[in-house]
């Protein structure tokens, strides 16, 4: 499918009615937003009957609020039993799409630096944002150490489902995520055709791979010590079998299918070890899969955009950017 510009805005202007058609769960919220800043209402619910696996009792979404600072939010939701996208639309889109996974350690899933944030800010340049709110493994899920991976393959397929609604491309859609949610993007980008799920629908037809990816400061490895603890617990258990670490550390699942990928990391990251990138980075060399990476001296852990404002590693969603129109995306 191909769309052109004018198909693109008209395509934008007639998805609020498409949009308002289906059901939809609001966004995680909690305390309003600082000053100035909008919040997202649009949502996109990734499974019309329910998520698969569903505990006996159902967790229940909270939103906790952990900055002391009234004029910055830094919001976390957990009890995620409805997994849904976000939807962040540019005034005028350029035709690519990024699906974002913000990170939480599979504890929780950060809203507003690794989600809001980055969405409205690739909104202001084009890109037609989806943040996912996806199920976290530690919640009482059957498969638990799947959900997340199979709420990304399903994202996926919706947006390219959707795409003339968005005026985007379906052969131009990005993922990026970061911390655990980088694991989620690398998972999403070495397993993107593994049979976590059963098809619900026609979207289920469509390809999960993501044009590109970018996992930020991911977790990777699921073997110590390389492998963030807390992460891997959550995902696979304190004592996972060795083939059970090798089948969830992205870098040991990479082939030449695998999509074209942007890395950052911070060479002082003292959460997730600077060598997780690198052996992504290495695994995708070896696989002769394009990477681009950027290794930042200072920036410790979870910079986003804030955090990394005033230091070097600031540059990194501008150097995305660039690197994302050499692949035909932006």
């Amino acid at each position: 499918m191909t769309i052109d510009r004018r198909s693109a805005i008209l395509g934008t202007l007639a998805a609020g009615v498409t949009a308002t058609a289906r059901a939809r769960t609001a966004p995680p919220a909690g305390k309003p937003v600082a000053p100035g800043l909008s919040e997202p209402t649009e949502t996109i619910d990734l499974w019309p009957k329910g998520a698969p696996g569903m505990p006996a009792i159902p967790p229940v979404e909270k939103v906790e609020e952990r900055s002391k600072d009234p004029n910055r939010t830094d919001r976390s939701v957990s009890g995620i039993a409805r997994p849904r996208l976000v939807v962040f639309r540019p005034a005028i889109p350029n035709g690519s799409a990024v699906m974002v996974t913000p990170g939480g350690g599979y504890a929780r899933v950060v809203i507003d630096k690794e989600g809001y944030e980055i969405g409205r800010w690739l909104a202001e340049r084009g890109w037609t944002v989806f943040v996912l709110f996806y199920r976290l493994p530690g919640e009482g899920w059957k498969d638990a150490s799947n959900v997340a991976l199979a709420d990304a393959q399903r994202a996926m397929r919706l947006i390219r489902h959707r795409a003339r609604d968005y005026g985007i491309q379906p052969q131009r859609v990005a993922a990026m995520g970061f911390s655990a949610g980088g694991h989620v993007c690398a998972d999403l980008a070495t397993r993107f055709d593994a049979g976590v799920y059963a098809p619900v629908d026609a979207a289920d037809r469509l390809s999960a791979r993501p044009d590109i990816a970018a996992p930020i400061y991911a977790v990777q490895s699921m073997s110590l010590p390389v492998a963030h603890p807390g992460s891997r617990e959550l995902l696979i258990g304190k004592d996972a079998s060795a083939e059970v670490e090798r089948m969830h550390s992205p870098a040991r699942n990479v082939t030449k299918a695998t999509p074209p990928c942007f890395l950052v990391h911070a060479e002082d990251d003292n959460v997730v070890p600077v060598d997780n990138s690198l052996q992504f980075r290495a695994a995708l060399k070896a696989a002769s899969v394009p990477v681009e990476t950027h290794l930042f001296t200072n920036g410790g852990h979870g910079f986003g955009l804030r955090n990394a404002m005033g230091k070097p590693a600031a540059i990194w969603p501008d150097l995305f950017v660039a690197w994302a129109r050499t692949q035909r995306l932006g």
